[in-house]
């Protein structure tokens, strides 16, 4: 249908990337089989919560969701549902264990104005956002600690955030000027 349909718009949106902070040293610690069945669990769980949240996922990179808050979708609130789901992804993935652990992840959610369409072209032809909105996003999961969801402030204001979390002022890795974020920090494993 995308290869047919080809096409997107410049639109208002909220973004969540999720990323698993240790994957590399856990990923040492484990057999291959034991990661790869830690990491589809995050990815499942990672699934249902976006999806449950009025989101569709956008893609899987090495250890991090990508998910994707359109109005068509998420209504007006996609600010809101997408920090919720930051919230309980959070929570889940500190709460529960697989074969014995539980994982720490870090998130980073924006809102702004993405192109939201599809790109590339044949067989590769994918349904994805793309703008500055996208790296802000990735380079807040990247910057983000165990616990951690950095908020960009116009996401924090669209969903409604209090003004009393922590905020920041983060220079993020190729940005021209600093990003100010609010900070909703929940503990690491239990």
């Amino acid at each position: 249908m995308l290869r047919e349909n080809h096409g997107g718009a410049e639109i208002e949106c909220s973004l969540l990337f999720a990323d698993v902070r240790g994957s590399t040293g856990l990923a040492e610690q484990m057999p291959p089989k034991e990661f790869n069945r830690l990491m589809g669990w995050f990815f499942d769980v990672a699934a249902d919560i976006l999806v449950s949240h009025d989101a569709f996922v956008d893609k899987f990179v090495g250890d991090e969701i990508v998910g994707i808050f359109v109005p068509a979708i998420a209504t007006d609130g996609h600010a809101k549902q997408a920090v919720a789901a930051a919230t309980v992804l959070m929570e889940r993935t500190r709460r529960e264990k697989v074969g014995g652990r539980s994982i720490a992840i870090g998130a980073g959610v924006s809102t702004g104005i993405a192109y939201v369409g599809s790109i590339g072209t044949g067989m590769d032809t994918e349904l994805t956002a793309m703008g500055d909105l996208v790296n802000t996003t990735a380079r807040l999961a990247s910057a983000a600690a165990a616990g951690e969801i950095l908020v960009t402030a116009a996401a924090a204001t669209a969903a409604g955030l209090p003004g009393s979390l922590e905020r920041r002022s983060l220079q993020l890795k190729g940005k021209s000027a600093p990003t100010e974020v609010s900070v909703l920090a929940l503990p690491g494993p239990e």
